[in-house]
C-alpha cells in the first residue's frame, strides 16, 4: 500500500487529506479514475506524444532509458512513474524536473477538490495529478509506467499512446493479477490499444501466446524480439537491428546483465513510433548516462556507507521477487568474482508481508555468505526471523537487526579484516528509500 510524508507543510496537508478520502488499500478498476479524470476535464487526452510502459521487472529502467534518449535528443519529456524512493516527487517529473513542492500542493489541492465520493485509491489521485499536471505544461514527449498489471491499473485510462511495451515478466502481485504466469501476461497486456505498435521482449511459448491473444482482441500490432527487432551483447557494445537499420551502443552504465535488453527494448519503442525524431547517437548518449536509482546502485560515501570497513562496497537495489533475484545475484556474483579472486558478499534484507522470501534467495545461496534480516518500517513485513530461518535452510549464515544501520555494523565486525566486504541490501523498495535517505542520497 502506498503512503507518503512531506517536509513541506503544505504538500503534507494535502497528502494528509489524500489518506483520509483513500479507501487506505490497493485496487484496481477504471471506474474511479475515469469518473476523476472526467471531472478534471479529462487532461490524459491533452498529453503530448506518449509511451506507456508495462512489465514485472524492467519497465523503470527502460522508462529512464526513454527518457535520456529522448532529452539526449533535444527533446523534454514528461515522466510518471512509481513507488517513489524517498520524496513523492520524483513520482512526478515535468518537462524533465521532479515537480516542485509549490506545484505539488496546489496540484494535490485541485485534484482532492474534485475527489469527494468517489472513493479514489492513493495512486489513482497521484495518477490523476500526473495526468493533469502534464497537461498544462509543454513538452516533447510524455513516458508512463504502469503501475500495477495493466488492463484494470489507473495509467490504463490512455486511448491514444504512440507505442506501448512490456519489459520482463514474472510473478509477482498475484492477488491482484493471477496466479500463473499467463494470467499476469494477459493483464501485463491489457495497455495494448488499437493500431498501437506493442513491443515486447524473449518469453515463454505460452506467456508469448497470451500476449498476443489479448494483442489480437485489441487489434494492436505485436512487435517481439527475435521477430520485428533483436539485439546482441558483445564485449563492449550492444548491437540492436530491425527492419530500418542498425544501431550500435556501448553497454549501459547502468549494472547488471538485464539492462541491455532493457535499453534495447527502449530502442525498440522509440524505432517504432513516429511522433519523435531520435538521431541515432542519443541512444548511445542513453546507455552512458541513464542512472535509475535502487537499481544496482552502488551507495556513495554517507552515513551509511561510513560504518563498512573502508575500501567496501555497499550496494542497494529494490527487486523483490524471484525473477529480479536472478538477475540481481548474476550482477553480484561478477562484482564480487571479476575474474581472480573473491570477495564476501553480505547480504540485508528486508520484504514486504506478500512477497515470497523463499523465491527472492534461493538464487544467492552460491553467491553469499551471510544474511542479516531486517524490518521494513511502517510497513507489514515478513519477520526477520522468518526471512533468517529461510536463509538457514538455503546454508547461509542468517543473523537479524533491528535496522540497516546496525545490520552493517554487524558485518563489520564479521567481515574479514584483510578483505572489504560487499553489501547488497535488496527486497523492497520501501526499504530501498529508507536507505537512500539514511545515506543522504535522495534523488534528483
Amino acid at each position: 500500500m502506498d503512503t507518503a510524508t512531506s517536509t513541506n507543510a503544505a504538500v503534507q496537508t494535502q497528502l494528509d487529506r489524500l489518506w483520509s478520502l483513500s479507501p487506505g488499500a490497493d485496487i484496481l478498476g477504471l471506474e474511479r479514475i475515469t469518473a476523476l479524470l472526467d471531472r478534471l476535464g479529462n487532461p490524459q487526452h491533452r498529453l503530448p506524444p506518449t509511451i506507456h510502459v508495462a512489465g514485472t521487472n524492467g519497465k523503470g529502467s527502460t522508462c529512464a532509458f526513454l527518457r535520456s534518449a529522448i532529452e539526449a535528443a533535444g527533446l523534454t519529456a514528461h515522466v510518471y512513474t512509481s513507488p517513489h524512493l524517498v520524496r513523492f516527487n520524483e513520482r512526478i517529473r515535468v518537462a524533465g524536473r521532479l515537480i516542485d513542492d509549490a506545484a505539488l500542493a496546489k496540484l494535490l489541492e485541485d485534484v482532492l477538490d474534485h475527489a469527494e465520493g468517489i472513493g479514489a485509491s492513493f495512486f489513482e489521485v497521484t495518477t490523476a495529478a500526473a495526468f493533469l499536471a502534464f497537461s498544462r505544461t509543454p513538452a516533447d514527449a510524455c513516458i508512463i509506467e504502469v503501475g500495477l498489471g495493466g488492463r484494470l491499473d489507473a495509467t490504463n485510462v490512455l486511448t491514444h499512446p504512440v507505442a506501448t511495451g512490456i519489459a520482463q515478466l514474472g510473478i509477482d502481485h498475484q492477488s491482484f493479477l493471477g496466479d500463473t504466469a499467463e494470467a499476469i501476461a494477459g493483464e501485463k497486456a491489457g495497455i495494448a490499444k488499437a493500431g498501437v505498435p506493442l513491443v515486447t521482449m524473449r518469453y515463454s511459448d505460452s506467456v508469448t501466446q497470451r500476449v498476443a491473444e489479448v494483442a489480437l482482441a485489441a487489434g494492436a500490432t505485436v512487435l517481439p524480439t527475435g521477430t520485428d527487432w533483436r539485439f546482441t551483447v558483445e564485449a563492449d557494445r550492444l548491437i540492436y537491428t530491425d527492419a530500418t537499420g542498425q544501431i550500435e551502443t556501448p553497454l549501459p552504465t547502468l549494472a547488471g546483465p538485464h539492462q541491455p535488453e532493457n535499453l534495447a527494448l527502449a530502442i525498440a519503442l522509440l524505432r517504432h513510433q513516429s511522433a519523435l525524431a531520435i538521431p541515432p547517437e542519443a541512444y548511445s548518449a542513453a546507455a552512458r548516462h541513464t542512472r535509475w536509482p535502487a537499481r544496482m546502485q552502488r551507495l556513495h560515501a554517507g552515513p551509511l556507507t561510513a560504518l563498512l570497513p573502508p575500501g567496501s562496497q555497499l550496494w542497494l537495489d529494490g527487486g523483490h521477487n524471484p525473477a529480479a533475484a536472478a538477475a540481481i545475484s548474476a550482477t553480484l556474483d561478477a562484482i564480487a568474482h571479476p575474474g581472480v579472486g573473491r570477495s564476501e558478499v553480505h547480504l540485508v534484507l528486508g520484504m514486504l508481508a506478500n512477497k515470497d522470501p523463499a523465491g527472492l534467495l534461493a538464487p544467492f545461496a552460491r553467491v553469499a555468505t551471510t544474511l542479516h534480516a531486517v524490518p521494513v518500517p511502517s510497513h507489514e513485513h515478513h519477520a526477520p526471523a522468518a526471512l533468517a530461518a529461510i536463509a538457514h535452510d538455503l546454508g547461509l549464515a542468517a543473523h537479524t537487526a533491528p535496522d540497516v544501520a546496525t545490520a552493517l555494523l554487524d558485518i563489520t565486525e564479521i567481515a574479514d579484516p584483510a578483505e572489504p566486504p560487499i553489501v547488497l541490501i535488496l527486497g523492497s523498495l520501501y526499504l530501498a528509500g529508507e536507505v537512500l535517505s539514511a545515506n543522504d542520497e535522495a534523488p534528483d
